[in-house]
């Protein structure tokens, strides 16, 4: 950080946290107020790249409505209070939950932010376990869960996912993600888009694969539009064709730990491009000559997002991506699809290199459908009836973290009619929003300018081993508590502690468990060490809470000192030192020591998988039957719902819209700038009419996140511009059996003209 003491003008330089591209971002402070922020242009891994997002940090940590002091809800409405006073209104609430109904009676729901928190990475789990109850939901089962699930049977855990080599990389396949819109996605890179103009202008080439002609779509070289849902057809017919064409390679140093390749030969055998062509939606000689071009290409890499993610083939999907890269030569290659290797360790890192576990799922079910758990949550598509449907074990009480469900999951009128019947309800966030208006207690974290910063779990995703602390550029308002610190007081509440209670005490018993563990752990750098000696070195430095852990967990990492072992390699202070990140350089190939499966090998036949293809292929039939289905999309400015209340992000043009195919529009009697109502199996809304020729016909389009008209909240900005919530169309029952995620695209509905607009 730099200070000019006769200005009071200090330079701080940390990572933008409001998306995955993990963009360095240079802000100048002058007497504690932000004054400027641009891009980074030392930053080793973004350049000086920013996005529109990134410029707002300032207004999101001034925006009026955001929330400073907790809330409490008294007659109906919120009012401030002290920490004090909220915490006790915590513990009297949880205590006569448990009391009442028992720990399994309270559920947890942890939203999307938190993955981008420091704080929330390290003290979550504190938190879930002091709850005592199976009852855990996320956002991600409305997102990635199926990226990481195929990759964890395949490969051994949920963070080996492969990574497209962008910068090396002579062809990309992008299927269902927009990084003009959304950067990446479990594939952190700073400017995306101009990776893949580089690739382009390198004489490489660019493929989009989306229903919609997106930003992306229209800056490569090739269009796709394929039908939605049929991501996992397409790719197992690309699969046929190598196979059957004699393309499939997957070098020596995969074949040499490589299980199931003669199994999928024999799976893929009805799924020749013709076979799929009505359902895909694609001529099949294109899909033929794509095969021949990934397998010809010098190098080449398949990559999918949530496009291919939210629908009722997501983890089919993904593993079939991992399977066309592996069949072309490009899985663990430059310029393929690599593994991360990330500084500050991961599931991928530790244990015995090339053997592990493997992954299960199933470890306990929900009440009323009996869906199973999948990695440690139940699907958040379950979670309204959990709420609704009495008998043993309904959940009473419900705890968010940094999400507004409400608006993310499917059917969410069923789960906002739900939380209105809850006996208490506690949420950490910084806005009342269409979620914590339902809150009895909302306990207000500090601001993103407030906090230090590591993306501790994004960066097991990056294009490039890169590791970037940032300090808190701003100092937490008189009396806010850090946000591990609310999280910690709030695990020691449900540990039955007093309202008084010091959430350091949390802090120690969490850093001394990781150390005990790590020093009887033979695949541990500091094996066999006295662990007291090991806390004394932490407690000698003036770092606590996540940056102590942090620390910890950068010394024992891969490239780490080692306590010691390796005086020169990384420790929290070396960050520090480098405002700037340090680049430990381009991914390198990690076979077959990344592996964790029970065999050491790369199992491309899993069992689980094997059996979804069965499914797939009678969708063959089913999905060219379907006549109209949705999808979502994303804007650049406004790509989540709690990035609505700045005014500089949600200006312009109402983004809102439902996009409809022209040949549609005229079928179904809309025009442009009129209003549709839409309606599927479980909701309907009415939206006003964009006829575009950038999304396929057959195919209409909402954006996500939006849907702001309710009473109760506090976000005078987005209520301005409401919208409609799409996920009042989105079906609960809906789910990839896989992985318990919910369908977000690809669904069935009717659309019809009315006359003006009607609120939903």
């Amino acid at each position: 950080m730099r200070e000019t003491a006769s200005t009071g003008t200090r330079t701080a330089f940390r990572t933008c946290p409001l998306c995955e591209a993990s963009c360095g971002l240079e802000i100048t402070i002058t007497d504690d107020k932000v004054t400027r922020i641009r891009g980074d242009r030392d930053d080793v891994f973004s350049h000086g790249f920013i996005c529109p997002k990134g410029s707002t940090l300032k207004q999101l940590h001034d925006d009026p409505d955001r929330v400073r002091t907790p809330l409490v809800k008294r007659n109906g409405v919120h009012v401030e209070v002290t920490w004090s006073e909220a915490w006790d209104e915590v513990q009297r609430g949880l205590a006569g939950v448990i009391d009442r109904h028992g720990r399994e009676s309270i559920a947890a729901y942890l939203g999307n932010p938190g993955a981008h928190s420091l704080s929330a990475m390290m003290f979550n789990r504190t938190l879930l376990q002091s709850i005592g109850s199976r009852h855990r939901y996320s956002a991600s089962t409305v997102d990635q869960a199926p990226r990481q699930v195929a990759a964890a049977y395949i490969f051994g855990t949920v963070v080996s996912v492969p990574i497209p080599d962008l910068d090396r990389t002579d062809y990309l396949m992008i299927l269902g993600a927009n990084p003009y819109a959304s950067n990446g996605s479990l594939c952190t890179a700073p400017n995306f888009p101009g990776r893949i103009e580089a690739i382009r202008a390198r004489g490489g080439k660019v493929v989009v694969v989306d229903p919609r002609r997106s930003r992306t779509a229209e800056e490569a070289d090739e269009w796709l539009p394929i039908r939605p849902g049929a991501d996992a057809l397409l790719l197992m017919s690309i699969v046929h064709v190598l196979f059957a064409d004699g393309l499939a390679d997957p070098g020596d140093h995969v074949s040499a730990v490589l299980n199931g390749l003669d199994e999928l030969r024999e799976l893929s055998e009805p799924f020749a491009p013709e076979a799929v062509a009505a359902a895909v939606g694609l001529d099949p000689t294109v899909v033929r000559r794509i095969a021949h071009e990934l397998a010809a290409a010098p190098t080449a890499t398949v990559y999918g997002r949530i496009g291919t993610t939210t629908t009722e083939f997501g983890t089919t999907a993904s593993w079939l991506i991992d399977a066309v890269n592996i069949l072309t030569g490009n899985l663990d290659r430059p310029g393929g699809a690599m593994f991360t290797m990330p500084v500050a360790g991961g599931a991928s890192t530790r244990g015995v290199s090339g053997t592990g576990t493997g992954f299960k799922t199933g470890r306990g079910h929900t009440r009323v459908r009996n869906l199973p758990e999948i990695m440690g949550e139940y699907p958040v598509a379950a979670l309204a009836e959990e709420i609704s449907e009495p008998g043993e074990g309904q959940v009473r009480a419900l705890i968010t973290i940094a999400g507004n469900p409400v608006l993310s999951t499917p059917n969410s009128d069923r789960l906002d009619t739900a939380l209105e019947t809850l006996e208490f309800m506690v949420s950490v966030d910084m806005y009342l929003n269409e979620t914590t208006r339902h809150a009895d207690v909302i306990l207000p974290p500090p601001s993103q300018l407030q906090r230090g910063h590591y993306d501790l779990l994004l960066l097991q995703f990056a294009i490039r081993n890169v590791a970037n602390y940032s300090p808190a550029p701003l100092p937490l308002d008189d009396g806010q508590p850090d946000e591990w610190q609310v999280l910690a007081k709030l695990a020691m509440l449900l540990q039955g502690h007093a309202g008084d209670a010091d959430p350091a005490s949390v802090d120690e018993l969490a850093i001394s468990g990781l150390v005990h563990h790590a020093v009887s752990d033979p695949s541990s750098p500091i094996h066999g060490r006295d662990a007291e000696e090991i806390l004394a070195i932490l407690a000698a430095s003036e770092h606590r809470g996540p940056e102590r852990m942090l620390d910890f967990m950068l010394r024992t990492g891969p490239f780490g000192d080692g306590f010691g072992t390796h005086p020169q390699a990384v420790t929290l202070q070396t960050l520090i030192d480098h405002p700037h990140g340090v680049d430990f350089g381009a991914l390198e190939p990690r076979l077959p020591e990344i592996l964790r499966t029970p065999s050491g090998r790369i199992e491309l036949a899993a069992a689980v998988l094997v059996a979804d293809v069965e499914r797939l292929r009678q969708a063959m039939v089913t999905l060219g039957e379907q006549r109209l289905v949705l999808v979502g999309r994303r804007d650049l400015r406004s790509n989540n719902s709690w990035m609505h209340n700045i005014e500089v992000l949600v200006k312009g043009k109402p983004r809102c819209t439902l996009h409809v195919h022209p040949d549609d529009a005229a079928e179904l009697g809309l025009v442009h700038g009129g209003y549709a109502r839409i309606t599927s199996r479980v909701g309907s809304v009415d939206a006003p009419v964009e006829v575009t020729e950038d999304i396929r016909a057959g195919v209409v389009s909402l954006p996500h996140g939006w849907g702001h008209s309710v009473e109760g909240t506090r976000l005078r900005v987005a209520a301005e511009r409401a919208g409609v919530n799409s996920n009042v169309l989105s079906d609960h029952e809906a789910l990839d059996p896989l992985s318990g995620t919910s369908v977000l695209n690809g669904i069935p509905v009717t659309v019809e003209p009315v006359a003006v607009l009607v609120p939903s």
